[in-house]
C-alpha cells in the first residue's frame, strides 16, 4: 500500500512457474468495488480483497488479475472464476477477508473433471454469493 492508501497499480499479478490444474484457473477480483455502505474511501474495499485473494494464492499458481468493474455494483465486492473451455463465475457480496473462499473455490474449479464448481465442498460465501455462470462461447447453440 502506498502513503496514500492506495495499492500501487504496478503490483505483479501473482503467477506460478507450476505447470498444473491451477495454473488453467484465473480469479477476478473487481478492484473498484466499494464496501457495504459504498464509500468512496481508498483503498477501496475492492482492492483490499484483490490483495487478500493475492495473499491467500501465493504460491499456489493461480493467477490473480484485477478489473476496474465487473458491473455487479449491487451485490458489492465481485469476483470471477474463469478456466478455458469451462463455465465462467461470477460472485458478488463478498467481503475484503474472502480472498482465502476464492482460492479455494478456484481450487474445486481447477480439479473438476467437468469444468464446474462442485456445490460440495464450496466455501458458503460462493454458494450464496453466486451471481451468474456463464457457458463457454464452445457450448453455445443456435
Amino acid at each position: 500500500m502506498d502513503r496514500n492508501g492506495s495499492f500501487p497499480t504496478n503490483i505483479a499479478d501473482i503467477s506460478s512457474e507450476r505447470d498444473d490444474a491451477l495454473a488453467d484457473v484465473t480469479i477476478i477480483v473487481c478492484s473498484s468495488c466499494r464496501n457495504e455502505i459504498g464509500s468512496d474511501a481508498h483503498p477501496r474495499a475492492g482492492a483490499l480483497l484483490a490483495e487478500d485473494t493475492r495473499q491467500a494464492a501465493s504460491g499456489e499458481g493461480l493467477r490473480v488479475r484485477t478489473v476496474e468493474c465487473l458491473g455487479n455494483c449491487k451485490r458489492r465486492l465481485s469476483a470471477a472464476l474463469l478456466r478455458d473451455g469451462c463455465w465462467s463465475y461470477v460472485f458478488g457480496d463478498l467481503n475484503t477477508a474472502s480472498g482465502a473462499d476464492l482460492v479455494a473455490g478456484a481450487k474445486l474449479f481447477a480439479t473438476s473433471a467437468d469444468g464446474l464448481i462442485p456445490w460440495r465442498g464450496r466455501p458458503d460465501s460462493l454458494k450464496r454469493g453466486l451471481v451468474a455462470r456463464i457457458p463457454p462461447l464452445d457450448m453455445l447453440k443456435d
